[in-house]
């Protein structure tokens, strides 16, 4: 059934309204027909009220301003005027927290953005900001409704101010679930996370058709801004999945992991996990040897409440590890580098990668664990060309930034720069432990042998032989593992095994940390 306008005839009696208002509302849960309903099961695809569904807790859904229809004419508009204009907002609750959703209906319109539908968007996020609840939008339109022109594109307009007014505010989460062109696609990477599916959500700013009449390259939707492009390639996803269900259950996963709003601390659970729990594991996982690799999510899934971690962007930067967690039922993020991939150095990426990381944790009072284990940055041409002193910096001006209980772990190598820009104890860190298997110097042992030692390597009658011995004398002086110790940059070496026992009871002790910053209007972050 196809409906055109839906203007009711008028009823007599309060009865006849009631009916009539049911009636009203079971159009609009309807949606435009069934046919357009299997069509968009047929792509793979489920209605907006589906996903929302999935989203919310059964049976919370509110919905608001369901009855509201565009008011635009010509194009043919004035003759089709369909209830929800296009998007489904409301509240419901995740697990019992208020949060709030606005989801695009592609039956309508294709979802794209009219002046009404803009509007409704624009009031559930004043409504989620009003109320410090989180922001859940499930975007499946083909962006702005062109019959309305620039009345559309000013609906965006709204949702950007919205979304920048909001951030660090309240969580936003988009979810991608079909396309997302042009102008649309800059309110998903105003948001906190992006979750996208595979196959499904595409997100570009210009498409493939424009891309082949301006350079002449042939690309598929997928292939231009597919969920695994953004994955793992641009960095714009955070998550990448097979189907909605999976996606929009992660998305509950990711809820329960944050605080409804800036003012409050994420949602503590119980756990089954005990606090001093050895783990003797640990001191085979991590060879003491720094130039052996090992895989740091072991590590974080041993140390972390029952092995349970949720990585953010996984695929993309992989030389750094960003995750949420609990230790002893409390939320924390870790930041940890990966020596499985390029050695754990930092690179441009990796810094981007954590610096949002960071930035997130301290704007929504995550505690933040650093587990170092770092040989410096990523030399090369490319690097110093692409910026790597700014993109570092951004990493190094979030830790500063951040007043967050902070504590960082020693695992191996901590070397030059890339020591310090890992929150260090010397850029604000509250609290530093190391293993015994620690190495903290302005580099390794051998590249700083050749530097100190050069002239006397070099009139040696023996240059090898001569430069293993400084390198010996060198890590004997100056890389043993009580060095920073003995100095006050590190506040404790411990047993490997108790690091879950330490770091659960710091956090304890830090947890109703206060620290101001100066009065400013923002700082000027590095570009």
């Amino acid at each position: 059934m196809t409906v055109v306008d839906q203007t009711p005839s008028e009823p007599t009696d309060a009865r006849g309204r009631v009916a009539e208002l049911h009636s009203l509302r079971e159009q609009a849960r309807r949606g435009p027909s069934d046919r357009a309903t299997e069509a968009q099961h047929a792509k793979g695809k489920l209605t907006a009220r589906e996903r929302i569904a999935l989203l919310l807790d059964e049976g919370s859904f509110k919905e608001v301003e369901q009855l509201r229809r565009h008011r635009a004419s010509g194009f043919g508009l004035e003759a089709k005027k369909p209830y929800t204009d296009g998007v489904v907002t409301g509240w419901g609750t995740v697990e019992g927290r208020t949060v709030f959703v606005y989801a695009h209906d592609f039956r309508i319109f294709g979802g794209a953005l009219g002046e009404a539908h803009a509007t409704k968007i624009h009031k559930i996020m004043d409504m989620a900001i009003a109320a410090g609840a989180p922001l859940v939008s499930l975007n499946d339109g083909a962006g702005a409704r062109i019959q309305e022109g620039v009345s559309a594109l000013a609906g965006y307009g709204g949702i950007f101010q919205r979304n920048t007014r909001a951030s660090g505010v309240i969580p936003q989460i988009s979810v991608m679930l079909g396309p997302c062109a042009g102008g649309a696609a800059y309110s998903p990477a105003l948001t906190d996370f992006v979750f996208m599916v595979r196959d499904t959500s595409q997100m570009f700013i210009t498409g493939p058709d424009v891309v082949r009449a301006v350079t002449g390259e042939e690309i598929s939707q997928n292939g231009l801004g597919g969920a695994d492009v953004h994955a793992e390639t641009s960095g714009v996803a955070h998550f990448a999945y097979d189907d909605e269900e999976t996606c929009i259950s992660e998305v509950r996963y990711l809820i329960s992991m944050l605080p409804s709003n800036n003012r409050e601390n994420p949602p503590v659970h119980e756990t089954t996990d005990p606090a001093d729990r050895r783990s003797d594991v640990l001191l085979d996982l991590v060879p003491a040897d720094g130039n052996r690799p090992y895989d740091m999510h072991k590590v974080i899934e041993e140390l972390v409440d029952d092995g349970d971690v949720l990585e953010i962007h996984e695929r993309w930067a992989r030389n750094i590890i960003c995750a949420l967690a609990r230790l002893d039922g409390q939320v924390v993020g870790i930041v940890a580098n990966q020596p499985a991939h390029l050695a754990g150095v930092l690179d441009i990426e990796a810094s981007e990668k954590a610096a949002r990381f960071v930035q997130m944790c301290d704007a929504f009072n995550i505690p933040i664990v650093t587990l170092l284990d770092v040989p410096g940055f990523l030399p090369g041409v490319d690097q110093e060309h692409g910026g790597i002193i700014r993109h570092g910096a951004k990493l190094l001006y979030a830790y500063c930034n951040a007043t967050v209980p902070r504590i960082s772990l020693i695992l191996r190598k901590a070397y030059g720069g890339a020591y310090i820009v890992m929150d260090s104890q010397s850029i604000g860190a509250d609290l530093t432990y190391a293993w015994p298997t620690n190495e903290i110097a302005v580099m390794g042992a051998e590249g700083a042998a050749n530097v100190i030692f050069r002239k006397q390597i070099a009139e040696a009658e023996d240059p090898e032989a001569m430069r293993s011995r400084m390198v010996k004398e060198y890590k004997a002086e100056l890389m043993h593992p009580y060095y920073a110790a003995e100095r006050g940059l590190v506040d404790d070496v411990i047993d490997p095994a108790e690091t879950r026992e330490t770091l659960i009871g710091a956090l304890a002790m830090l947890r109703s940390k206060h620290a101001d910053l100066p009065s400013r209007k923002h700082g000027n972050p590095p570009q």
